[in-house]
């Protein structure tokens, strides 16, 4: 019994790089949208000091997920293409809707990508989606690492819902989607809202030092005033889109992705001679009278 047990753990301990640095993507990311709620001091006028280190974090972490995931044998020449393609038609779908009236087409295809790719190269492919849409727009930005961010999240929460198939499969990717869909607002407020000072709604603005229930009261409030009419549009075109196209799109992305056989070694066996007669098996002459 111990052959299967120690297998399984070469597996666990192959995977461990690609967990530690989602992990500390997570981790930063939450740093970065959340520290101002953990000081006392002003917490000055923009994150625009603090962008470019979360974006060199990004940078370097998603290196070391695509490092961990081609040691573990996940990520081959194929897997590499379709995250390519995936991000490619993500950015040209928010070219598309420029995110007029918080219609982004996007994140259907961010969720669903998600959810076939698995949780390490969900998070890439969302991440790489919102950045190629933000240089097709020209919508880049101290902003745009935070969109990365959340995106990632997006789609990474597809990748870890339950493991259903079928039509309950596109009905809970649906479900979610209208939900990731406020959830993408009420995180990325979050980045440009403890700075407005005196320019949000009375009773809704940040307060530096204030205690961290109070702050998230007055968060509450200006999401539901500001941010909501936005947020609850992208959400529903999210899930109509899954349930109209959503089945179809997954056997696709599903077939796509399914590991090619590249690294297969090519043998060339030597040609089998045609056996010739012997002299003894030809028949002689007059044999048949």
């Amino acid at each position: 019994m111990s052959g299967p047990r120690s297998t399984s753990w070469r597996v666990r301990a192959r995977d461990l790089p690609g967990h530690l640095s989602l992990a500390l993507l997570t981790l930063i990311g939450l740093a970065a949208f959340g520290w101002p709620f953990l000081v006392s001091a002003p917490v000055g006028a923009s994150h625009g000091q603090d962008a470019p280190w979360l974006f060199a974090a990004l940078v370097g972490l998603s290196g070391a997920v695509v490092l961990a995931e081609q040691g573990s044998r996940r990520l081959d020449a194929k897997s590499v293409a379709m995250i390519g393609v995936i991000a490619a038609l993500g950015g040209a779908m928010r070219v598309l809707s420029a995110g007029v009236a918080g219609l982004e087409p996007m994140f259907f295809v961010v969720v669903l990508a998600g959810r076939v790719l698995g949780a390490r190269l969900a998070f890439l492919t969302g991440a790489l989606s919102l950045l190629t849409g933000a240089f097709l727009t020209g919508a880049v930005g101290p902003w745009a690492p935070f969109q990365m961010v959340a995106t990632g999240w997006v789609a990474l929460g597809a990748a870890l819902l339950p493991p259903v198939r079928g039509r309950a499969e596109v009905w809970l990717l649906a479900a979610y989607g209208l939900l990731a869909g406020l959830l993408y607002g009420l995180v990325m407020n979050l980045w440009f809202w403890p700075f407005l000072g005196a320019s949000a709604p009375d009773g809704a603005g940040f307060v530096a030092g204030a205690p961290i229930e109070t702050n998230l009261r007055h968060y509450l409030a200006f999401y539901l005033l500001t941010s909501l009419g936005w947020d609850l549009p992208r959400g529903l075109l999210t899930a109509t889109l899954t349930v109209l196209a959503g089945r179809p799109l997954l056997r696709t992305l599903r077939r796509a992705t399914r590991r090619a056989a590249f690294d297969a070694p090519v043998r060339f066996a030597p040609a089998i001679p045609s056996r010739t007669p012997d002299r003894a098996d030809a028949p002689t002459q007059g044999g048949m009278s």
